[in-house]
């Protein structure tokens, strides 16, 4: 890994003096991470290309900026949260079905069961908040700690975790499930 962020350190000053092959490695090598967090952080995958051919740009645009001083990814990151969250708050003022969920039939298999809970967690996912949904997917879907997500995020750790508690809390509602996990499971009063 040591040696990938060096490379990719060594390409995105390469590219930040124009060179585009540079450049284009770069990109093809985060292209994956970019769509992955955008995906995440909007549930929606037309909105999660989107916001990744947004995030693309915005590094190609914007390379000579990148200074070192953290991991190209961990840049990338920053970059992709940001197009996401800028795509789900132009999202957020375009008019929306009012519908309710219907009810899905109960699933066959324990294949089908692991779809309907991803689409029940896409569903709640998009209706919390911008910032908690960055928090919480950035933490419980790509697994990235509190450090690297308040880097990505550029707030205070103490703001991280209050996100991660709140997004999971409304989550839980949304679910209806009154078990909220926690990274520090206290044990339970008998």
């Amino acid at each position: 890994m040591r040696g990938e962020t060096h490379d990719d350190n060594a390409l995105a000053g390469q590219a930040a003096h124009g060179d585009a092959a540079a450049l284009d490695e770069l990109l093809r090598r985060h292209t994956t991470l970019i769509h992955g967090v955008c995906r995440r952080v909007l549930g929606n995958p037309d909105d999660a290309l989107d916001a990744m051919q947004e995030a693309l740009l915005s590094i190609a645009r914007k390379i000579h900026l990148f200074d070192g001083r953290s991991r190209f990814s961990t840049w990338c990151y920053r970059v992709a949260t940001n197009a996401a969250l800028d795509e789900a708050r132009r999202r957020n003022r375009r008019p929306r079905p009012t519908e309710a969920l219907e009810e899905r039939a109960r699933p066959e298999t324990p294949a089908d069961t692991r779809v309907a809970d991803r689409l029940d967690i896409d569903a709640a996912l998009a209706r919390l908040s911008p910032e908690y949904r960055a928090a919480v997917a950035l933490r419980d879907l790509i697994g990235m700690d509190y450090a690297e997500i308040a880097e990505v995020l550029e707030i205070p750790p103490g703001t991280v975790r209050s996100r991660i508690a709140r997004g999971r809390a409304a989550l839980a509602d949304l679910l209806g499930n009154q078990d909220v996990p926690s990274d520090h499971q206290s044990p339970r009063a008998p």
